[in-house]
């Protein structure tokens, strides 16, 4: 009977603690909130449209609010004066002051290889608990996620937190599923699954269920920014709070691309393009293409360069990148091909002033500033033919065609084919519209619409300490 007794006493104990202690810490945190905007941003040093915008939008709110501490919460070693360098030397944005920085030590929770079956599931309950390690350490009045972890939004409101977010692209969504549903194989679907009926029903099982939560989540955000017309159509109809959710496109540096001459040697013609080494990136369809044209130019006629421009975010994208210069031997295009891995911000606007067309390949990319780059540097863009490229970004101007859309090898190399071989008048007729267009993408354009958009949430926070 004592020992019963004890053993009661001791289970009672734990689940107290185990439900007291969170209490007591969110109660706490609650009590000593700041007036800051906290930037849920684990990966600071990716390199890619995401992290643009994060800068920018760190920008936007110290001059829209001066009095607001902006935090940055990042899992990289980094301190605010190496951030603001970084911001500066990438992308070229500059900060009225100093951010702060709160380091996160459990970034291994979201990263993928740590979940190697149900990865998303994994990842999105590991956004959580690294949320929960953000918020203890500093609570700020503002929650805002630009990384697209939107499991965490519960949590900060928890926190007393006014969640804002930036979403890029839906964690999951209806083109995802009915991939899965047509067994279809991709990157996020192997053959293993798309070949199998049993394991595609239970996927398909697995990716509603995610869907269902993932809308649950994300309708607890007080502003969902999104960054194209295909975002916003799927996180209206995932999340259903539209009277919330807002376009903002991305901030594109078209200013100081503008200014490059929209002429190109004819002897140095090259065809760049810009993308983290991700596997939904499709460079290698880049590589095949680019071989194919290679063979269809007559052999007495120049040959281009293709310039790869990206960043690594952990070895998994090393190996991608090792793998993609191995291909291009393989393919004999080792003489033709670049690799430039974190190319300073000033490099990389000398390369895009000398090339004479972009590359894109992602299916159903969010947006592409990579796209909007290239248009304004005077590059023809060469861009996958669904979601934002198709849907806002190379569309006609005043009846101008801005670029062009590809789906398979052989189209994209028909059109590099085609870009290489137009006559230059013709090239600088497309250019010089297709820069016109990338105008609507502007920096400018983004504060504009980013002040607009989170004014209204910054002046309804309660009080804070």
């Amino acid at each position: 009977m004592t020992i019963s007794v004890l053993l009661w006493m001791l289970l009672s104990s734990a689940f107290a603690l185990l439900v007291l202690y969170p209490a007591t810490v969110v109660i706490v945190a609650r009590n000593n909130r700041k007036r800051a905007v906290g930037f849920f941003h684990p990966y600071t040093n990716d390199g890619g449209g995401g992290e643009r915008v994060l800068w920018c939008a760190v920008k936007a709110i110290q001059e829209l609010n001066p009095n607001l501490e902006c935090i940055i919460y990042t899992g990289d070693d980094a301190s605010p004066q190496s951030l603001v360098e970084r911001a500066v030397n990438r992308f070229g944005v500059r900060f009225p002051h100093l951010p702060k920085v709160v380091r996160l030590y459990k970034r291994k929770w979201i990263e993928e290889s740590t979940y190697p079956r149900f990865t998303m599931m994994g990842q999105n309950i590991g956004s959580i608990f690294l949320a929960w390690e953000a918020l203890s350490k500093f609570t700020p009045s503002y929650y805002f996620d630009t990384s697209g972890h939107a499991f965490t939004y519960p949590l900060a409101r928890i926190f007393g937190c006014k969640v804002i977010s930036y979403t890029h692209y839906p964690t999951i969504s209806s083109d995802m599923v009915s991939r899965v549903r047509d067994r279809f194989s991709m990157y996020n679907n192997d053959v293993q699954i798309a070949g199998s009926i049993w394991l595609s029903r239970c996927k398909l099982l697995y990716y509603l269920f995610l869907t269902w939560l993932y809308g649950l989540v994300g309708s607890c955000a007080h502003l969902a920014m999104v960054n194209s017309s295909w975002t916003k159509a799927h996180i209206e109809e995932l999340w259903k709070i539209p009277c919330r959710t807002r376009r903002v496109y991305p901030p594109c540096d078209t200013k100081a691309l503008q200014v490059l001459p929209l002429e190109r040697s004819f002897e140095t013609r090259a065809i760049i393009s810009v993308a983290q080494f991700r596997p939904e990136k499709a460079h290698a369809l880049q590589l095949e293409a680019f071989a194919l044209a290679i063979e269809r130019l007559n052999s007495s006629s120049y040959r281009p360069k293709l310039q790869f421009v990206g960043s690594c975010r952990n070895n998994e994208d090393q190996d991608r990148l090792l793998k993609l210069k191995s291909r291009s031997i393989e393919l004999n295009l080792d003489k033709h091909v670049e690799f430039h891995k974190d190319l300073p911000y000033k490099d990389l606007i000398q390369l895009l002033g000398g090339a004479v067309a972009g590359i894109h390949s992602m299916i159903d990319e969010h947006f592409g500033i990579c796209v909007v780059e290239y248009m304004a540097a005077g590059a023809i863009p060469i861009a996958h033919n669904s979601a934002g490229p198709k849907m806002d970004i190379v569309l006609e101007e005043d009846g101008q065609q801005t670029g062009f859309l590809a789906s398979t090898v052989e189209d994209y190399a028909d059109a590099i084919v085609e870009v290489l071989t137009m006559p230059e008048e013709e090239r600088l007729k497309m250019a010089t519209a297709a820069r016109k267009r990338a105008e609507r993408f502007s920096e400018q354009r983004f504060y504009e619409d980013f002040r607009a958009a989170i004014e209204p949430v910054l002046s309804t926070a309660g009080p804070v300490r």
